[in-house]
């Protein structure tokens, strides 16, 4: 008990709401915060994805031009993914495609799958003595197709500056299928800027295209906001440690994203450095974004068989200050 406040919300909690306006209309989140500084807004609209992330007022991620929108308008085809792609700081892409369109097996499938733009079955929450539990549940199921579902628990803790996202994903079904998940989480002004420190703990990388590949040596060096500026995308083959960790000076404070890397094999940068479409992707995924098509004809294409369940972890956690993040640089 705190002698010194009437409701705990006036420090910490959880509270509820909805969007009643535009595209956004209909929409319901759970607001979070856990009176240390960071605050997150949870989609329910959108498979309990993170839409928006602060810390000490300052956000930490990127909106897009579409901004809020109701799963209602997703369009499936090609490359119809972007006119309801709000970005903020998670965009959870899959669960049996992601990446490029393309058509496996006779199969068209649109850029990045389908689970981001589904409503939450249901969702639920508890806040204990060190940390808030949020917890939703995702359908991806289809009559004569695949059967899955996605328990997400989001843990905020109330010790410090930090949150895990843990996902069980499970087949219902009585077919093996494909199993793809990338972990689109975007950074954004005022994190994001040019003067950005970005550190990847990798053993190798590899550009996406040509130009990207032209300049690996720039990977991790961010530019003002260009106009014109054609997207790179960088692949990651991690360490044993995977994680990536940004700090901002001016702020003087950074983020480290951390995560099991048993179901989480490949990294992907996604560097976006264009006028109001300026943004910095740090992807954790079982492939990199090349398409189903791409991965099973490369033998990269990952199943989950029938009642089987698979975990994945992530990890966020705030850099308080510039000698951490160069102690943690330095050591990894």
């Amino acid at each position: 008990m705190n002698e010194y406040i009437g409701y705990n919300y006036q420090l910490f909690g959880v509270q509820k709401y909805e969007l009643l306006e535009s595209k956004a209309q209909g929409m319901k989140f759970y607001h979070a915060k856990n009176g240390l500084g960071l605050e997150m807004d949870i989609s329910l609209n959108r498979n309990g994805d993170i839409s928006n992330l602060s810390y000490k007022g300052y956000n930490l991620n990127y909106l897009s031009p579409c901004g809020y929108v109701n799963s209602s308008y997703y369009d499936k085809k090609d490359n119809g993914f972007l006119s309801s792609f709000t970005a903020g700081f998670l965009t959870t892409c899959g669960l049996t495609t992601f990446g490029s369109p393309s058509i496996d097996n006779g199969v068209e499938l649109g850029l990045h799958g389908n689970i981001s733009n589904t409503p939450t079955e249901n969702s639920s929450y508890e806040i204990l003595d060190d940390k808030i539990i949020i917890k939703t549940l995702t359908l991806d199921e289809n009559i004569f197709s695949y059967k899955l579902s996605l328990n997400r628990k989001i843990t905020l803790s109330l010790k410090d500056n930090s949150f895990t996202i843990v996902d069980e994903i499970k087949n219902n079904g009585d077919s093996e299928v494909p199993l793809m998940v990338l972990y689109h989480m975007n950074l954004g002004y005022p994190l994001l800027d040019e003067d950005l420190l970005l550190h990847i703990n990798y053993k190798n990388i590899r550009g996406r295209n040509e130009l990207a590949s032209s300049e690996l040596e720039k990977a991790n060096t961010l530019l003002k906001p260009t106009k014109n500026y054609i997207e790179r995308c960088y692949y990651y083959e991690m360490n044993d440690n995977p994680f990536a960790a940004v700090f901002n000076k001016k702020l003087d404070f950074g983020v480290k994203i951390s995560y099991k890397k048993e179901n989480l094999n490949s990294f992907t940068e996604w560097k976006m450095m264009g006028i109001r479409d300026y943004v910095l992707g740090l992807e954790p995924g079982t492939n990199y974004p090349d398409g189903r098509k791409y991965a099973r004809e490369n033998n990269t294409l990952k199943f989950i068989k029938p009642n089987d369940t698979k975990t994945f972890e992530i990890k966020v956690e705030m850099i308080e200050n510039l000698d951490k993040y160069i102690t943690l640089t330095k050591e990894n």
